[in-house]
């Protein structure tokens, strides 16, 4: 069973990512690998359109390429791609016409489609988490994109924070008010805490 968050590793990434301004394939391979999976998930959580989701991530890691030189280094690489996907999308609907004037991903409803992991895939872990993706897909859409960023992604309520422009506080309060109405409702076998971060994208 893994841990309720999953460490970053932002050492690593790091040094992958000063490789990567000095030009170094190989690191932005590396990085792209790591995290192709990842933001592809996120961005699929706000738009049905799976291919222009798959445009907009290799758009974000085409344009660290090309400006890698003046890119200054993230706290969490993680973070920053998920926000530079985030971002990428609302230009995508601003461009489209799908919301008039959109500069944010605010307005587009967030959905969770989670999955099992292989060694926790039976029948009535299959029926819990069924049930969760219902009692999530019920809360407000910052609510759940705040769970899914701390539960699924390992971010951290700073770092969360700062993805979704609001104030620490905010952003604690939008995990804790999500996770209140879950405890609420929840009437599966399983802690939420612990099915949360047991299922995979």
């Amino acid at each position: 069973m893994k841990t309720l968050i999953l460490p970053l590793d932002p050492h690593d990434d790091h040094k992958l990512w000063n490789k990567l301004k000095r030009g170094d394939e190989k690191s932005f391979s590396l990085l792209f690998e790591k995290y192709y999976g990842d933001l592809i998930h996120y961005g699929n959580s706000f738009s049905p359109f799976a291919e222009k989701v798959q445009d907009c991530v290799q758009d974000v890691f085409a344009d660290i390429w090309l400006y890698r030189e003046s890119l200054q280094e993230p706290n969490v690489v993680k973070a920053y791609l998920l926000s530079s996907v985030r971002k990428r999308i609302a230009r995508l609907y601003e461009r489209d016409h799908i919301f008039k004037k959109i500069t944010t991903t605010d307005s587009i409803e967030f959905l969770f489609d989670f999955s099992v992991e292989h060694e926790l895939d039976d029948e009535a872990t299959t029926e819990n988490v069924l049930y969760l993706n219902k009692l999530l897909n019920e809360l407000p859409s910052r609510q759940k994109e705040a769970l899914f960023l701390r539960y699924n992604q390992g971010l951290s309520v700073e770092q969360i924070a700062e993805m979704l422009d609001v104030n620490y506080q905010s952003a604690n309060n939008l995990l804790h008010r999500g996770l209140l109405k879950l405890r609420q409702e929840w009437k599966g076998s399983f802690s939420i805490l612990v099915l949360l971060s047991s299922v995979v994208n």
